[in-house]
């Protein structure tokens, strides 16, 4: 029985860690939300290019590979998983844009960013349009909805709805899928 307290203490502690760890900067409203939506470009560097989502890219896996790390191609092409804790940008706090590290289209701003303690760069929003989801179903009794560049189709991570409010929304993101423009 004590070993049944134990596992039970071990899962709520990611949603203790979580309540405590979200900043008190986050946006209280979804007009809110849809305003750091629609200012994204604010954080973007001045004189900064960034392709369009509709500028498809469509490389053959050689090519990719040439393109990428063998990390950041196990992620993004074969929707790999990097180990929790390893990503620099989960530690990230300047201003700036993440863009996929596939194709360099924004998907998230720092502004979105927030700190879950999962050891995974985490976004309670996305920049409209940049993403595309689909069920992942790799996980038989727990499902998950993924999410990947629209772009290139670069696997970022997944979403799950254990998000700070007012999204409700935890994307949960590979750092090695990322790269970081600072606003400065």
């Amino acid at each position: 029985m004590e070993r049944r307290s134990i596992l039970a203490a071990l899962a709520i502690l990611p949603l203790a860690l979580l309540a405590r760890r979200v900043a008190a900067a986050l946006p209280k409203t979804m007009d809110e939300v849809r305003a750091l939506q629609a200012g994204w470009r604010s954080l973007l560097a001045q004189g900064t290019a960034v392709p369009a989502p509709d500028d498809t890219l469509s490389l053959s896996s050689e090519e990719w590979k040439k393109r990428l790390s063998p990390e950041q191609f196990k992620v993004l092409r074969r929707e790999g998983t990097e180990r929790a804790y390893t990503s620099p940008l989960d530690r990230e706090k300047r201003a700036g844009v993440f863009a996929c590290a596939g194709c360099g289209l924004p998907l998230f701003t720092s502004a979105m960013k927030y700190n879950s303690g999962t050891g995974w760069p985490s976004f309670f929003t996305a920049i409209p349009g940049a993403l595309g989801t689909k069920r992942d179903g790799s996980i038989i009794f727990m499902p998950r909805t993924e999410y990947h560049c629209i772009r290139c189709g670069g696997h970022q991570g997944h979403v799950f709805e254990d998000g700070p409010p007012p999204t409700g929304l935890r994307y949960c993101n590979n750092g090695v899928a990322l790269t970081f423009i600072p606003k400065g």
